[in-house]
């Protein structure tokens, strides 16, 4: 089981750097938090408070996981242990009533979670799945997920998968024209 603690208080003056480089494979909610803290959308706002909650838990995860069944993630996390989560994250009901893709989400994870803001009615939320109430600095866990663990040739596809979606993004992060080039050299 997991726990987090929300962080009630906010770095003083921090502000992230707006120079980074967009990478046109990870998606619209990954890339919000490339550019100004300011005009981050919401969903992508939660995202970073759980993707810092999950990294102080151990785990690493990758924003828009593109899944085998053309689907993606909002937030994969591969813990320490080789467990894998899937974090779904809703920044309102409309958001959770227009979007039912999430049940397909269910075979490519050990749990799966929904993360809301603090606003969030619970009760929207199927009892099977986790429950996580985030903000934009970090994350705390209401209930935990109904534990699916999944097949060994699976899991080793997924965490194969996680390693190399992972450094074609920091190689893309240090050379951006690097999809660029002419493959065979």
């Amino acid at each position: 089981m997991f726990i987090w603690a929300l962080h009630d208080t906010k770095p003083a003056t921090r502000r992230d750097s707006g120079d980074m480089t967009v990478d046109q494979t990870a998606g619209p909610l990954a890339n919000a938090l490339v550019g100004s803290p300011g005009g981050a959308p919401a969903a992508a706002l939660l995202a970073r408070g759980v993707c810092r909650a999950l990294d102080q838990l151990g785990f690493a995860s990758l924003l828009e996981f593109p899944l085998a069944n053309g689907q993606r993630a909002d937030i994969l996390a591969l813990g320490r242990t080789g467990d894998l989560v899937i974090v779904e994250i809703k920044s309102s009901v409309a958001d959770f009533r227009a979007d039912r893709k999430w049940a397909g989400y269910r075979d490519f994870a050990d749990r799966l979670y929904f993360a809301v803001p603090n606003d969030f009615p619970a009760l929207l939320i199927p009892e099977e799945c986790g429950l996580i109430v985030a903000d934009p600095f970090g994350a705390a866990l209401l209930r935990d997920g109904a534990l699916t663990p999944l097949a060994g040739a699976r899991r080793r596809a997924l965490t194969l998968r996680f390693a190399r979606t992972a450094a074609s993004r920091l190689r893309r992060q240090l050379d951006p024209q690097a999809g660029l080039l002419a493959e065979g050299f």
